[in-house]
């Protein structure tokens, strides 16, 4: 029921006060005053103009002292200023009569309250945007739930009486140099304390209900004093952290402002399950690999990285976002679907697009060369020159049995050796096993078309080349080559077989 609602009924709120009741007490009770019969009675007289301009010296003299109370150059508060703040009529814990609930005072240059001390039955209180350094009146209030005290000149806090329920707290903006020892504050579920001058965090300990804790803006160096807390948001931005520390047994954690401090990587991060957002604007973390310590948390879907030196690294969006598939915003952007699949075909595409890819690289790298006609390639039905392909599992006897079919097969097969980035192993040799060159020359080959198929495989490169499939076929004979199993050798089958 709102402020408003104060009309009078049956059982009125003034049959139940003495007659000796001023305002204050009506006010400090939530009972409105009774209200003041509104224009001439019956028996007045017409309105003439000399009773208009009595009218009219009567609006100037109350708007004059309307303009006195606001301006309350010393700063007390006094009962015509609480009057205009009370809101919000309802009933009182004993649930016998009717009071006023909320009352807002922000922004009345204020710096004595203690007039407050009699107003029990408040429940929201908004002293906020004034000059008040003593909350002692607070005390007086058990049933108070929310308390905004920013922008005032607290040095300390809670230096009262705990209201047993109180649940949310915003002392922002005042010049609070440390924390105290919250212990009778078991019911406290949102604590603002940003823009003070706090080094440590302390004294939260037995908050056991906290699940918001806001320190932005501080002198906090070290996360530190939130072990075991259900935190669910928490801000420390605007601070001198270096390390993600301390949050190890902060499991409910879900939103996390780190922004515009000095953390250099994401250690740490790894075990909050239950995490959505992440922000570390504005920090020193400059490596790509530092997302692997949140890349398997699977609710994140908000991460920040503006103002930090990975974002200067070559394809960082896409890279973030395939390593982060579950993001939906990145540095403040929606992360589109194509974004995803682009992300995702360059990185990890699947086979037919590494198929497609890999023909159309061969193919348009052939074509720019001086075109000729390949032995390997003449249609002929009575000398066709196939090609046999042995693939399967690492070492799974592939090798052996491709050089024991051209052993025994040779006036059919002979065998093709591939080309690899890759160093020798033991016993091997340069062109009876493979080709071994540089990564240089490697790429070479691929951009004048020199092979037919491409393929990496425990981060090498093989390839097949097309001059050792015309080398063989010139002498009458068909290939014989071993491809480790990977997609591009897929499609060198389907072309070759």
């Amino acid at each position: 029921m709102e402020g408003g609602e104060d009309k009078g009924g049956e059982g009125s709120p003034g049959e139940r006060l003495p007659p000796s009741s001023g305002p204050l007490e009506r006010l400090s009770q939530g009972i409105p005053g009774e209200l003041p019969q509104d224009g001439p009675s019956l028996q007045q007289p017409q309105l003439n103009l000399p009773h208009r301009e009595d009218e009219e010296e009567e609006d100037d003299e109350e708007e004059e002292e309307s303009q006195r109370r606001k301006g309350q150059p010393d700063g007390v508060l006094d009962e015509d200023t609480v009057a205009e703040g009370l809101h919000k009529l309802g009933r009182s814990a004993s649930g016998i009569e009717y009071v006023y609930l909320n009352l807002s005072l922000s922004g009345h240059e204020l710096s004595d309250i203690n007039i407050l001390s009699s107003y029990v039955h408040l429940q929201r209180l908004d002293l906020s945007y004034n000059k008040i350094n003593d909350l002692s009146c607070v005390g007086h209030m058990p049933h108070l739930l929310q308390l905004n005290a920013s922008n005032n000149d607290l040095t300390t806090y809670f230096n009262f009486k705990p209201p047993k329920n109180l649940k949310e707290v915003d002392f922002s903006n005042n010049q609070i140099p440390k924390m105290q020892d919250l212990s009778a504050y078991q019911s406290l579920t949102k604590l603002l304390l940003d823009f003070n001058n706090i080094e440590e965090i302390r004294g939260l300990e037995k908050c056991r209900s906290l699940t918001h804790l806001s320190l932005s803006h501080n002198r906090l160096v070290a996360i530190s004093g939130l072990e075991n807390l259900p935190i669910k948001i928490l801000n420390l931005s605007a601070n001198q952290i270096e390390k993600i520390t301390g949050l190890d047994s902060l499991k409910t954690l879900q939103k996390l402002d780190l922004s515009t401090n000095k953390i250099t990587s994401l250690e740490g991060l790894e075990e909050h399950d239950l995490l959505e957002v992440i922000n570390l604007e504005n920090n020193q973390i400059a490596e790509l690999r530092e997302l692997e310590y949140i890349e398997n948390l699977p609710l994140l879907r908000v991460l920040n990285l503006l103002k930090n030196p990975v974002q200067e690294q070559t394809d960082y969006w896409l890279l973030v976002i395939f390593m982060l598939l579950q993001l939906t915003e990145l540095d403040l952007k929606k992360i589109s679907v194509e974004e995803k699949v682009a992300a995702v075909n360059k990185y990890d595409p699947p086979p037919e697009v590494v198929a497609a890819k890999d023909h159309m690289t061969h193919v348009t790298n052939s074509m720019l060369q001086t075109q000729r006609i390949f032995d390997s390639t003449l249609p002929s039905l009575d000398a066709p020159y196939p090609m046999l392909v042995l693939v399967g599992p690492l070492a799974c006897g592939k090798r052996e049995l491709t050089h024991k079919i051209c052993r025994q097969f040779n006036n059919f097969f002979r065998y093709g050796p591939c080309h690899t980035t890759r160093a020798a192993y033991f016993g091997e040799e340069n062109r009876l096993d493979y080709y071994f060159v540089s990564q240089e020359e490697f790429d070479k080959m691929v951009n004048t078309g020199k092979f037919i198929a491409t393929y990496r495989y425990s981060g090498y490169y093989y390839g097949l080349g097309r001059d050792t499939i015309e080398s063989i076929a010139r002498e009458g004979l068909a290939t014989c080559v071993h491809l480790e199993i990977e997609v591009r050798v897929t499609y060198c089958l389907t072309i070759f077989v």
